[in-house]
Protein backbone atom coordinates (compact mmCIF):
# COMPACT_ATOMS: atom_id res chain seq x y z
CA UNK A 1 0.00 0.00 0.00
CA UNK A 2 1.54 3.40 -1.01
CA UNK A 3 0.54 6.95 0.33
CA UNK A 4 -1.15 7.57 -2.95
CA UNK A 5 -3.72 4.87 -2.23
CA UNK A 6 -4.47 6.34 0.64
CA UNK A 7 -4.49 9.77 -0.21
CA UNK A 8 -7.29 8.73 -2.83
CA UNK A 9 -9.36 6.60 -0.21
CA UNK A 10 -9.49 9.84 2.09
CA UNK A 11 -9.73 12.31 -0.66
CA UNK A 12 -13.11 9.88 -1.77
CA UNK A 13 -15.74 11.98 -2.26
CA UNK A 14 -18.21 10.99 -0.78
CA UNK A 15 -15.79 9.77 1.58
CA UNK A 16 -16.50 6.03 2.55
CA UNK A 17 -15.15 4.87 6.09
CA UNK A 18 -12.59 2.55 5.97
CA UNK A 19 -10.41 -0.17 8.22
CA UNK A 20 -6.79 -0.73 8.04
CA UNK A 21 -5.20 -3.71 8.18
CA UNK A 22 -1.77 -4.57 9.63
CA UNK A 23 0.65 -7.39 8.86
CA UNK A 24 0.51 -8.01 12.40
CA UNK A 25 -3.22 -8.71 12.42
CA UNK A 26 -4.05 -5.01 13.88
CA UNK A 27 -6.68 -3.03 12.35
CA UNK A 28 -7.12 0.60 12.11
CA UNK A 29 -11.16 2.29 11.86
CA UNK A 30 -11.04 5.31 9.93
CA UNK A 31 -14.39 6.38 10.27
CA UNK A 32 -13.58 10.34 8.78
CA UNK A 33 -11.11 11.52 6.41
CA UNK A 34 -9.70 13.63 9.43
CA UNK A 35 -8.57 10.76 11.40
CA UNK A 36 -5.40 9.68 9.43
CA UNK A 37 -2.40 11.60 7.83
CA UNK A 38 0.20 10.79 5.82
CA UNK A 39 4.06 11.14 5.77
CA UNK A 40 6.27 9.69 3.16
CA UNK A 41 6.71 6.41 4.67
CA UNK A 42 4.53 6.69 7.42
CA UNK A 43 0.50 7.52 9.09
CA UNK A 44 -0.69 9.30 11.68
CA UNK A 45 -3.61 7.21 13.08
CA UNK A 46 -5.95 9.22 15.37
CA UNK A 47 -7.94 6.88 18.02
CA UNK A 48 -10.82 9.28 19.21
CA UNK A 49 -11.49 9.67 22.65
CA UNK A 50 -14.71 7.38 24.01
CA UNK A 51 -15.70 10.38 26.01
CA UNK A 52 -15.68 13.28 23.32
CA UNK A 53 -16.21 12.68 19.11
CA UNK A 54 -14.22 16.36 18.56
CA UNK A 55 -11.22 14.68 20.96
CA UNK A 56 -7.99 12.01 20.25
CA UNK A 57 -7.35 9.59 23.09
CA UNK A 58 -4.26 8.58 21.20
CA UNK A 59 -2.26 8.94 17.98
CA UNK A 60 -0.32 5.58 16.44
CA UNK A 61 1.99 5.58 13.78
CA UNK A 62 2.15 3.02 10.99
CA UNK A 63 4.79 2.35 9.03
CA UNK A 64 3.30 1.78 5.17
CA UNK A 65 5.10 -1.35 4.72
CA UNK A 66 3.14 -2.69 7.47
CA UNK A 67 -0.18 -2.18 5.77
CA UNK A 68 -1.18 -5.26 4.62
CA UNK A 69 -4.87 -4.22 3.05
CA UNK A 70 -7.87 -1.39 3.17
CA UNK A 71 -11.09 -2.44 3.76
CA UNK A 72 -14.75 -0.54 3.43
CA UNK A 73 -16.39 -0.46 7.14
CA UNK A 74 -19.52 -1.97 6.69
CA UNK A 75 -22.43 0.22 8.25
CA UNK A 76 -24.94 -0.63 10.67
CA UNK A 77 -28.27 -0.89 9.97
Amino acid sequence: MTANDIIQLLDAAPFVPFRIHLTNGQTYDVPHRDFVWIERNRLLIAKPSPKSDRSMERVDFVSLLHVESVAPLERAA
